[in-house]
Order: structure tokens, then sequence, then C-alpha cells
């Protein structure tokens, strides 16, 4: 065992660099944060500077270590999440970026992907990717800067170019411009990965025309000393050996190891994932199927996100400015003892899984003159966790894994109400774990498993320490009678862009 005190985990967001310092007993010891810029060029575009994301993280690195008054003597190991999707394209001498980075949430690839989709490609790049074919995803945007930046095409066929997505990028800067790799997880991610196979597929790199000299190595999200990255601090030589994008790695942070082991993430948006185990599912409620982790062969997970989650509680706050604060929303949900059968559907961008209904659109039903700024609060929680329990059955009929409980994490984790109004409805414990940095920790995990700073899946799970679990009250009968009368509501959302 290590004599290193710390494992030092890389959290890479879409709007901050951040990174923390966990000790043997899973808890923070120190971290650092640093926001970037984001760039709007054109409606629908989002793009990153790639060199101010590795300025920011390389900052932060150093700022934890310095507030633990450590030195990177005292470090395990080094592991990486960070947000899926986005895409990176630089040259591989000089590690400079030829372009901004084509941040996950951007939508200029939605044409290229309704011409493929017009192909008929659709059904056979699913039953490759376990993906939709959808912007959100890298495939694209590679194709993106291979045919709009000059020559670039022609450096990425003669290997001069290296596509990443941001754990591929921050690997190269940390190794000195010396591996171009990505992990399994990420890898899934692209549109480019056979998921059974567990390689690039050649099929795909030929639907979306990408070279196959410009993409990074896959290796496991998990490894040994022998296939360590070595990164270097201030001189100091480390093993990077976790590598995980930032729902993957709250999954493994959350603990969820056995399949039917589930997690919601309440963030802007809400990202569920169950553990599916070791054999990949299509799903036939349009979720998707992504690898969880690769530790020398294939943990797989089925996934589905809700587009409005904490976002339609900044809704309240900056749209209709009910609420000052974020956190005022459930004293004042909680001044009602019911939403006066009002129902709020956050579909503001239309509805992910398992509608996906890019023509919904926000809807309110149910008002009377007795309704008010309580009953909507309340109804708008609510919103939030009939999405979420919409998404769970779906997520249950696709794996055959009947939900024993659900773990979350995120910002709106904190609020009791809407967790259990969560329970209610699903009719199982929802549990809010006492570190609620799970996506950092499963980056932490990884790294550390693959030195031996923690042993094994088995020491992980002790350390999971519950902070509050919520028991359903609701009767069956009580919750179905909801959900039905959520679905009417549901319905009137449906298809508005396109008939008003």
């Amino acid at each position: 065992m290590s004599a290193a005190r710390y494992v030092l985990a890389l959290d890479q967001g879409t709007t901050s660099s951040r990174s923390l310092l966990f000790d043997r007993g899973g808890r923070v010891v120190a971290q650092s944060q640093r926001e970037f810029t984001q760039h709007f060029p054109r409606p629908g575009w989002v793009e990153h500077n790639a060199l101010e994301i590795w300025e920011t993280q390389r900052a932060t690195m150093l700022d934890a270590l310095r507030s633990a008054q450590a030195t990177p003597r005292d470090i395990a190991a080094v592991g990486i999440s960070n947000q899926r999707e986005t895409t990176v394209l630089w040259e591989r001498a000089s590690g400079q970026p030829i372009a901004p980075a084509i941040v996950w949430q951007d939508r200029r690839t939605a044409a290229h992907c309704a011409e493929l989709r017009g192909a008929g490609l659709e059904p056979e790049i699913a039953a490759l990717t376990g993906l939709l074919l959808d912007p959100y995803f890298s495939g694209t945007k590679l194709a993106w800067l291979l045919d709009n930046v000059p020559k670039a095409r022609a450096r990425a066929e003669s290997g001069e170019l290296c596509f990443g997505t941001i754990d591929s990028w921050l690997v190269y800067k940390l190794t000195g411009h010396q591996r171009h790799v990505t992990d399994a997880s990420n890898a899934s991610r692209t549109l480019l990965f056979h998921l059974n196979a567990g390689r690039w597929s050649d099929r795909l790199l030929e639907i979306f025309r990408i070279p196959r000299a410009c993409l990074p190595e896959v290796v496991d999200s998990s490894l040994a000393p022998a296939a360590a990255l070595g990164v270097e601090l201030d001189g100091v030589k480390l093993p990077l050996t976790g590598i995980a994008g930032d729902q993957q790695a709250a999954l493994f942070g959350q603990a969820c190891f056995t399949p039917g082991m589930t997690k919601n993430t309440y963030g802007t948006g809400c990202f569920a994932l169950m553990n599916i185990g070791g054999v990949p599912r299509a799903s036939h409620h349009r979720l998707l199927t992504t690898v969880a982790s690769r530790r020398g062969t294939c943990q797989y997970a089925l996934e589905g996100s809700v587009f409005m989650g904490g976002a339609t509680v900044q809704w309240l706050r900056d749209g209709l400015g009910i609420i000052e604060r974020s956190a005022d929303v459930e004293a004042l949900a909680a001044s009602v003892p019911d939403t006066g059968d009002v129902y709020l559907v956050p579909a503001f961008a239309g509805l992910g899984a398992p509608q996906w209904d890019p023509a919904a659109r926000g809807t309110i039903v149910g008002l009377t003159r007795g309704s008010n700024r309580a009953h909507l609060a309340r109804a708008a929680l609510e919103g939030i966790a009939f999405q979420t329990a919409d998404l769970i059955e779906a997520m249950q009929k696709d794996a055959g894994h009947a939900l024993a409980e659900l773990r979350v994490d995120g910002g709106a984790a904190s609020n009791d109400l809407l967790l259990q109004f969560q329970a209610d409805l699903l009719g199982v414990p929802v549990l809010r774990p006492a570190n609620t940095e799970t996506t950092a920790f499963g980056a932490a995990s990884l790294a550390g498993l693959g030195v031996g700073f923690w042993q094994s899946e088995a020491e992980l799970a002790a350390l999971w320490a519950l902070e509050k679990r919520f028991d359903p009250r609701m009767s069956r009968e009580a919750a179905g009678a909801r959900r039905a009368r959520w679905n009417q509501a549901l319905a009137h959302s449906r298809g508005w862009a396109v008939t008003s």
C-alpha cells in the first residue's frame, strides 16, 4: 500500500475547473475551483477555450495542494472526471488547439444529424453505439471541425492532429504531450465507439467521415501502475490511473457497483444512470446505453436525462421573480399542503427521455383564482420529480431490474421536500449521502483502486455514508393517481411548437 496520504481528483466541469484531495476515509481534505469563460458566438453555438480550461485546471491542482499544505509526493494517484462530449482538436506537435472547443450543449450540427437520420442511418448507429443520433455527442462536432477549419481534414488524415474529449486534452497536457488517450466511458459518448466490441468502429468512422489517425487510444477507466499515465506536477512524476466521464464517475462515486443500483444527479438538468452489469442492453424507451467504467472488463449503464431540473427553480427566480434565491423555493413550497391540483410541466426546451419531444413546451395546468406562488413553487418541484419517475420507470422496464433505492446528488438534492416527493412517487427509499462530492470521488476511487490506495470496491462501498434517508409515505394508489394526473398535464405540453 502506498505511503502517500491523498488521491487528487480533477473535476473538470462545464463552467469551472476543480481539484480535490481525498484521504483514505474518502473525506475532502482540500479543494480549489476556478471558473472559465463561456463563449456563445452564434445562437445555438457554445464554445470553450481549451487552453483556458487547461490553465484553470492546473492552477486548481496547485491551489489544492497549497491549501492542504501538501506536496506532490503526498499524492498516491491522480484521477479525472470531465464534462462529456465537448470536442477539442489540436496539433500533435505543439499541443495547440486549432479551433475553439465545441461544448456538449452546442447544437450547430443539428442539420448534419437530420441528414443522417433522413438517410436511414439512425437505427444502425444506435445499434452500434447505444446512443441516439443527436448534436449532443462528439462525432458530428468533430466532423464539423474537420470540414470547417482550413486544412483540418488533410492534417487529421496525415496524423498531424489529435481529437479528444476534455479527458484526452487534459491527459495530453499533463503528460507533456506524450500520451493521447481516452477511457472507455468517454469513448462511448462519441458516436464512434462500437459498444459491444469495445473499440473504435470502422463503419462509424466511415459514416461520420472521421480519419482514424486523429483518434486517441482507448484505455481502462482504472489503470494498474504498469499502465499508469505519468503526469508531472512541480517536477514530480505522479501516476494518473483514473478517468471517467462525469456522470459515470458519479455512479462509481455513489458505490453503485451491482446491477440495478441507480443514481440521479439533480443539477441544472437531471442525469439518472442505472448499473446494468457486464452486458449492454439496447433500450426500447430511447434511453442511452453507455459504458459505466472499464476495469479489464466493461460495466454498462442505462442513462436518461431530464432537461430542466434545478433550471426550473432558476426560472421561478429569474423569469417570474417569485423567489429571491433558489434555496427559498423549499420553504415557499412547504407553506401549502399540496399544489391545489396545479401541474407544471417544465418542457421549456422540449422533453427528454422517455418522451423525446423537442416540440413540447412548458405548460401550467389547473390554475384557479385560489392558486398562488406557493402552489406554483410546489408544482415546479413536483414536476422535477415526476420527470425523474418517468425516466426511472423506463429504466426498470429496459433493464429488467426493479429499483430497490435511489441514490442522489447534485445541488437540488439538498431539497428535502423534493426528495420526499421523489420517494413517494417511486415507492422506494431515496438516499442522500454524507459525501456530496460524488463525481470527484468517483474519479478518485478509480485512480485509488489502480494503485492500491483502496483495495476493492467493497472497501469503497464501506466508505459510502448516509446523510438522510427518505422513505415513501404515500400509498401506491395515491401515487398512481398523481402520476395519472401528471400524464394528463404532460399531454397538454406535447407538440406545442409544431401546432402553434
